[in-house]
């Protein structure tokens, strides 16, 4: 872990302002490592990257064959530049909103600077959204464009037209539009894509995000130019680790989360910024994804919790298939424990003994190399969001030498508001405010945010009007959480979701969950107790897991409905809702539990895009099994 230890480059953590209440840190803040960006817009990045650095690698494309193919940073501007010139033949006018529903790829973000290069404003659709869910998201920015990935997607669009009467066109990138789009601009002078651009400024809309929709219709975050700025090149200057690279390894990233979503596109942003070589993943399915990561090999990655709990969870099957459970179990405890005396030493306390460092070596030749090997082998570094890891398996990584910096924001903050700040780590938390943020605990417990990068409001129509925040106006997120006494935050749950019993017990369900959702054979839990008189969860079966564990106890022929009551798997989920009980008071452990034949999916509305529960959908599908619970 040398990686995290300081050396005479290594700036030091800026620590929190902090003011307290009744001796309770209530606010926490730490100034800007970049100042508020005056000038100039997102669209600017690739021209600069070209006269700047030309033959630097800034992003990759996969090859057919599997291979990556480089591409410099000129050769890059060349092309925004000559899609650019294509969307002003196309008639689209400055302040046009235009829409993307694309898997991850490489051609996601060509448009996206493109599409900013003659100051278009850019509406994320995911790629999985249904019929409805897309119009929705069309109607409401007014696109007068809609770029899609496939045909299908193209036939399900065309169905809904008459209810878009804003949506002039509907374009295929599998019919080649990419290349349209440049053969069709080939007359435009390049100097009308450069004024445009100019004439762009950190005030203006660069893109609207919309919410995952947990309850009611999604709304339009608008996102500015500075909203970003803000967020990447704070980040990039905090994470000098990640995006500076202080070893002799370029740094690079295999970006495989939805570009639709503001994580994704910020790092994706933020990587061009820092000129951090790029490369897109189109899958998050466990084989394609490894494959990817063998085959570009980055220095880090943008997750969120399942991966990592993915990535361990099949490297102890893969054990156990070999025989070597107990092996695997014992490593992963050494390198806890090992992650655990390390984050003590770097914040001031004794580090690992030398026994522990002993054993932590060995087992890095037997184990942990083979997991860093699954992420690549290259991979040192990973930003970690969307939910809470967890401390355990936090301080796993760090002690199997992969550094989390973990981190907690909202689409209306343009992604991260806190992150864990190189040589500080604190497991358990989300991290310090991001540079250039403040954060406050309401007397309700929750999060209050301030700064640079939170949106300047909703989507009221063409006609809405962005006015810059004040900053001394603070965006209420909806969150429930609390600030330590050197200013880490820590996330309990939302506030919406808070479930007050018939008792009148308030509890936040989200730790349990987190927790149990952690488990190898868990694929989703939903916590239950909502004016009844104890604690009941629904619990799903994750699919890999529950494989590996059928093969083990010789159970592949027991039908689905039978193995959910099967009294050996149920005692092992028992054991599970047993450990994660001891987070919680009595009054909020989990009673009882039952274990569905299905999974909640996205498919039957009972998940947004980014994997949130959409827990009013869950109860009211499974209303039968949870009157079950309380004998109903």
């Amino acid at each position: 872990m040398r990686h995290l230890r300081p050396t005479a480059d290594t700036p030091p953590p800026v620590e929190p302002e902090k003011a307290t209440v009744d001796g309770t840190v209530r606010e926490a803040g730490v100034p800007h490592l970049v100042p508020p960006a005056a000038w100039g817009s997102l669209a600017d990045i690739p021209f600069d990257n070209a006269r700047d650095a030309p033959h630097e690698f800034v992003l990759s494309r996969k090859r057919p064959d599997g291979t990556w193919r480089d591409v410099s940073a000129e050769a890059f501007a060349a092309e925004v530049l000559a899609v650019a010139r294509g969307l002003i033949a196309k008639g689209l006018k400055t302040g046009d909103r235009v829409a993307i529903m694309m898997s991850t790829r490489y051609e996601w973000t060509l448009f996206d600077f493109a599409a900013w290069a003659v100051g278009l404003v850019t509406v994320p659709v995911y790629p999985t959204s249904s019929a409805y869910q897309t119009r929705w998201i069309l109607q409401d920015s007014a696109a007068v464009a809609l770029l899609v990935e496939t045909e299908a997607q193209a036939a399900s669009v065309d169905l809904e037209r008459d209810r878009l009467p804003d949506l002039g066109r509907v374009w295929t990138l599998e019919r080649g539009f990419i290349d349209e789009l440049m053969d069709e601009g080939r007359d435009i002078p390049a100097h009308q894509v450069h004024e445009r651009r100019t004439e762009l400024a950190p005030k203006h809309i660069a893109t609207l995000m919309y919410t995952s929709g947990t309850t009611g219709r999604p709304k339009g975050c608008v996102l500015t130019h500075g909203n970003f700025l803000a967020e990447v090149d704070n980040a990039i200057e905090l994470l000098y680790p990640v995006f500076k690279s202080v070893s002799k390894e370029p740094a690079s990233t295999l970006l495989f989360l939805p570009l639709s979503h503001v994580f994704g596109r910020m790092v994706a942003v933020g990587c061009l910024r820092a000129r951090v070589r790029l490369g897109h993943g189109t899958s998050i399915k466990t084989e394609e994804l490894l494959a990817d990561l063998d085959g570009f090999r980055p220095t880090f990655l943008l997750v969120i919790p399942y991966v990592l709990e993915k990535v361990f969870h099949t490297g102890r099957a893969t054990a156990e298939q070999m025989g070597r459970a107990s092996s695997f179990d014992r490593a992963a405890r050494i390198a806890e424990r090992y992650g655990l005396a390390l984050e003590r030493a770097l914040n001031g306390g004794r580090g690992p003994a030398l026994w522990l460092r002993a054993a932590r070596q060995l087992y890095d030749l037997l184990v942990y190399r083979r997991i860093r090997a699954a992420l690549g082998g290259r991979v040192r570094y990973a930003i970690c969001g969307g939910s809470r890891l967890g401390r355990r398996l936090a301080a796993f990584y760090a002690g199997a030498g992969i550094a989390v910096f973990e981190g907690y924001g909202l689409t209306e903050t343009t992604a991260a508001a806190t992150v864990t700040p190189p040589l500080r780590p604190r497991f358990g938390t989300v991290g310090w405010p991001l540079p250039g943020t403040r954060i406050r605990i309401a007397d309700d417990g929750e999060v209050l945010l301030s700064g640079g990068q939170v949106f300047y409001g909703y989507w009221d129509g063409p006609n809405c009007t962005v006015i810059p925040a004040s900053p001394d106006e603070w965006f209420a997120t909806g969150d429930i959480g609390s600030l330590d006494d050197e200013g880490h935050l820590t996330i309990t749950g939302r506030k919406k979701d808070i479930i007050v019993t018939s008792s009148g017990k308030n509890m936040a369900p989200g730790p349990l969950e987190d927790w149990l959702r952690a488990h190898p054979l868990i694929g989703q839990c939903l916590v239950v107790g909502e004016s009844r008189p104890y604690i009941t969860a629904l619990l799903t079966l994750d699919p890999d897991g529950i494989a590996h564990w059928r093969r083990m106890k010789h159970k592949e022929d027991l039908p689905l409905e039978q193995l959910v009551h099967d009294p050996e798997l149920r005692e092992t989920l028992r054991r599970a809702v047993d450990d994660a009980n001891r987070l919680v008071s009595r009054a909020e452990s989990i009673r009882e539990f039952t274990v569905l034949a299905q999974d909640f999916t996205e498919d039957e509305g009972h998940l947004t895009p980014s994997l949130k529960l959409r827990r009013s959908a869950i109860v009211r599908d499974f209303a039968k099994e949870i009157d079950a619970l309380y004998g109903h």
